[in-house]
């Protein structure tokens, strides 16, 4: 009797834990729903709204255009380039000083010309020899001098000179070789191996990202999961896609410093995405890394242009969003979390290198060979760690 009382408590029991634990994956399942629908709805609006200002600002471009165009009104004709501008019975007209230089060319007379048409000051364009005269009227020529001298200290320095072309570095065949290593590896994780007194090892249950792991201090899953892939599809898309941008990352920063950044921002976006997602989320995979390198890339364009996109710097992130939302959305296993942060925190990291090579210039062949040798071995005493521990 006390056998069977134990024996159907046991049973209620399990039930009960069963019933709970079903209870918990379908509202885990409705809470991924929910931030997948999120996500996509914020991705979508924020390419909107970059798309609205990118078509808002070239409106205004266009805007500008039309009002520069050649037109004449009541009070000044800046653009006619007759030879009767004005009649010997109207008042006295008088050429403006052209500086130092004794002509005016034409693109020139056209553009102060159009300067104190802004301002409603009369003028028209005549040839003179060789160039070319601002002819204002009498009495107003010490306004037109006054509105062209703001209005050459106002563009001094305008448009401001193109960064610097930086040379890109010949790395491709040593950045192809850490690709093809990264799918070697796959395949040993795929086949498994042994050790002595340990047997078959699995290296997706010792490196796979599991949440409440890391949580609990097997801090060595944020890297391990970044070498690994769940299967031949996941490897050859983060290969193709990811490796294009790490190549273009190599060759502009250099492959060690480019490694470095690329695993900081893989084990940051894993992180990150480890204290919001559940304790029982797990994840693996370097798109992680290879949304990292968007955000790099991202933030160096930002860095680079940044005199040419005072007023848009949006330009680059919205293009960097695009790219995250085309690229890093589809797919029924897709971990967008991952993605999200992943490019998060490659903006910053793009930032700190970007710093960094403007105050002391790109690291030179010793310093890069460097850094890659720090990264590979905090990849190895990952590994290591996993091993020791037993998963």
């Amino acid at each position: 009797m006390s056998d069977t009382f134990q024996s159907d408590r046991s049973t209620r029991l399990g039930l009960a834990y069963q019933r709970h634990g079903e209870k918990q994956l379908k509202n885990w399942t409705n809470l991924q729903i929910y931030f997948s629908v999120f996500y996509r709805f914020n991705i979508v609006l924020v390419f909107s709204v970059s798309l609205c200002l990118c078509v808002s600002i070239t409106g205004f471009n266009f805007f500008h255009l039309y009002m520069a165009f050649p037109r004449s009104n009541g009070y000044s004709r800046p653009m006619e380039l007759s030879d009767h501008q004005h009649d010997e019975g109207e008042e006295c007209w008088c050429p403006v000083p052209a500086g130092r230089d004794t002509h005016m060319t034409k693109g020139e007379a056209r553009s102060w010309a159009l300067v104190l048409d802004s301002r409603s000051i009369p003028c028209c364009i005549d040839p003179e020899g060789s160039g070319w005269q601002l002819l204002v009227p009498e009495h107003q020529l010490e306004s037109a001098c006054r509105e062209l001298g703001l209005y050459k200290e106002a563009n001094r320095n305008w448009p401001p000179a193109l960064p610097a072309t930086r040379q890109l570095i010949e790395n491709t065949l040593p950045t192809l070789s850490v690709l093809i290593l990264l799918a070697t590896f796959h395949n040993l994780a795929q086949v498994g191996f042994s050790l002595p007194e340990r047997g078959m090892v699995d290296l997706y249950a010792l490196g796979a990202a599991h949440a409440a792991r890391i949580r609990d201090g097997e801090w060595w899953r944020l890297v391990t999961a970044l070498t690994l892939h769940a299967g031949p599809v996941h490897l050859i898309s983060n290969l193709t896609i990811g490796g294009t941008f790490i190549l273009l990352l190599c060759r502009e920063l250099g492959s060690g410093m480019a490694w470095s950044l690329l695993l900081v921002s893989g084990i940051l976006g894993n992180l990150i995405n480890v204290w919001v997602q559940l304790p029982s989320h797990s994840s693996l995979g370097a798109s992680t890394a290879v949304f990292g390198a968007v955000g790099i890339l991202t933030a160096i364009s930002m860095v680079q242009y940044r005199q040419g996109l005072q007023r848009r710097w949006f330009v680059p992130v919205a293009g960097g969003l695009a790219l995250l939302a085309i690229l890093g959305t589809e797919g029924k296993n897709t971990d967008l979390g991952a993605h999200l942060f992943g490019f998060g925190a490659g903006v910053p990291c793009g930032l700190a290198g970007e710093f960094l090579i403007g105050h002391f210039g790109r690291p030179g062949a010793l310093l890069n060979a460097l850094l890659a040798i720090m990264s590979g071995a905090l990849v190895l005493a990952a590994w290591w760690a996993a091993m020791v521990s037993g998963g």
